[in-house]
């Protein structure tokens, strides 16, 4: 059994891609056309068969190289890249600002707590430096009293010693009864 198929085999018409000249010389025909189209009058337009300026545009088109195509289409690939890029840099250029907006803040909120705690600290030790100076004061004035009083004290001591080293009167004689 043999299967048969039929195929429909279109022969490669596909004529090759036209050299930079043909497309050169069809721009330069258009060009020409315009310029040898009939004037109006009273104005600078040209009257020209519409359909055929048209058929040779589109012609045109069809016969530039696949190249040109890509080109553009990089082109326009390219632009769309170089915008997000753009607005890629201006949200980081705009996260950076509020971040070195942020960064002083902090810093200014810094040195004004450093400099509140050094005024606190300056405080604090000159009222330990009075408290200081008052305590010794109290304690030189509280040394002075005991040391006043342990001289009277000693004075005392000493003339009671006195008293007690000096001869004393002989006693009275006691008649012994026999």
């Amino acid at each position: 059994m043999t299967d048969e198929f039929e195929f429909d085999v279109e022969e490669d018409t596909e004529e090759a891609p036209p050299s930079v000249g043909e497309l050169q010389d069809m721009v330069e025909e258009l060009i020409v056309t315009v310029e040898q189209a009939r004037g109006m009058p009273l104005s600078g337009n040209a009257s020209i068969d519409r359909n055929d300026f048209i058929e040779r545009l589109r012609d045109l088109r069809e016969r530039l190289p696949e190249e040109l195509r890509t080109a553009r289409w990089m082109v326009r690939e390219r632009e769309a890249f170089i915008t997000q890029t753009n607005e890629q840099s201006a949200e980081i250029m705009r996260r950076a600002k509020e971040t070195g907006a942020q960064m002083v803040s902090e810093t200014q909120v810094m040195t004004e707590a450093v400099e509140e705690a050094n005024i606190l600290v300056r405080n604090a030790e000159e009222q330990a430096r009075t408290i200081r100076l008052e305590s010794e004061d109290v304690v030189e004035s509280s040394y002075e009293h005991i040391e006043t009083l342990l001289t009277n004290l000693l004075e005392r001591i000493r003339d009671r010693r006195a008293e007690l080293h000096q001869a004393r009167p002989a006693p009275p004689e006691v008649p012994i009864s026999e």
